[in-house]
This record gives C-alpha cells, structure tokens and sequence, in this order.
C-alpha cells in the first residue's frame, strides 16, 4: 500500500525547491510530528506565510501526483471523438456523469465531493492553497487532451466552505476535435 502523506510531502518538497531552495522546502514540509490534518493545514499556512499568492498557486498546481491520469485521458479522448465542439464535448450524458458541463460559454469540471484522499480527515481548510493541486492535475489532463495551453480557475472548493468543488477549463488555443 503506498503512503499518501509521504507523496505530498516529496511532491511538495520538490516544488517548493523548485521555486526556491532546499532548506526552505524543508522548512515547510518536514513536520512529521504533526499528524495529517495538521500536517496539511500547517504546511499550507507555512507556504502562505513565505511565498506570495501567485507563487504558492503555481507551487500547489506543480504538485499534482497524476493519480489514474491515464485512465481519465482515455475517458477525455473518448468524449472528444464523438464530439463536434467544446459545448458537445461537455453536455455530452457521459461527460455531465463525470462531473464535465458546457455553460455560457465555458467547459466546468465539478466534483460533489472532495476527490483528495489526504483532505479525508480535514473538516475545513483555512484557504483553497491546498485544493490548487487539482488545477495542476486538470491542466496536465486537459493540455495533453486539448493538444494546446489551458487555463484552469478554481471557483469553489468543498473543503474551504463551498458546497461542490468546481473549475473552470479555459482552452488557449483551438481544441481540435
């Protein structure tokens, strides 16, 4: 069985010294003293407190763990092959049963719950740093899919109060289909 927290935390560790250096990615990452709840919520107040907001997001979406990429990429290229347009791709009935939806003129991804198994234990997050590895992961899977630069907002968050979790897929590009 693999160990969640100990994927964070290297994933973690390695963009924040990716952004910065070794000794502050270990000052923000290593606390095995504090259990999981603590450990997130710390390590998200700790990268608040060092980086600005836009440095912390651009760590936060760098560390996503890919987890069942392949098998979502299959399921986006699937869609897209019966598929005409952005606004078919996602009312298609398979895309809207995944969480995918095409509304004034933008493709959403939603979650009615929370996807991330290290926030199981976690009631409330302080702020949606945490929650900013998903965009990561939807850009990585998008990118790939659409086959040009995507944007992904992150509009609400289950775990910072919200009642689903919900982004935003901005292609930058033309998505060919």
């Amino acid at each position: 069985m693999f160990d969640i927290r100990k994927i964070q935390e290297q994933v973690i560790y390695t963009a924040v010294k990716n952004s910065s250096n070794e000794e502050t990615a270990l000052r923000i990452v290593d606390n095995p003293h504090e259990d999981n709840p603590v450990w997130v919520k710390n390590t998200m107040k700790r990268l608040e407190e060092k980086f600005d907001s836009a440095t912390v997001k651009n760590i936060r979406m760098n560390c996503q763990c890919g987890y069942g990429m392949d098998e979502k990429m299959a399921f986006v290229k699937e869609q897209m092959a019966i598929s005409s347009s952005l606004e078919e791709f996602g009312n298609h009935q398979r895309s809207k049963a995944a969480g995918l939806s095409f509304s004034n003129g933008g493709l959403f991804l939603m979650f009615p719950f929370c996807p991330c198994p290290m926030l199981a234990e976690v009631g409330r997050l302080d702020s949606k740093t945490w929650c900013q590895c998903t965009t990561g992961y939807s850009k990585v899977l998008f990118e790939k899919a659409f086959e040009c630069n995507v944007d992904v907002e992150l509009m609400k968050s289950i775990k910072a109060g919200d009642e689903i979790c919900l982004m935003k897929i901005i292609p930058l590009g033309e998505v060919r289909f």
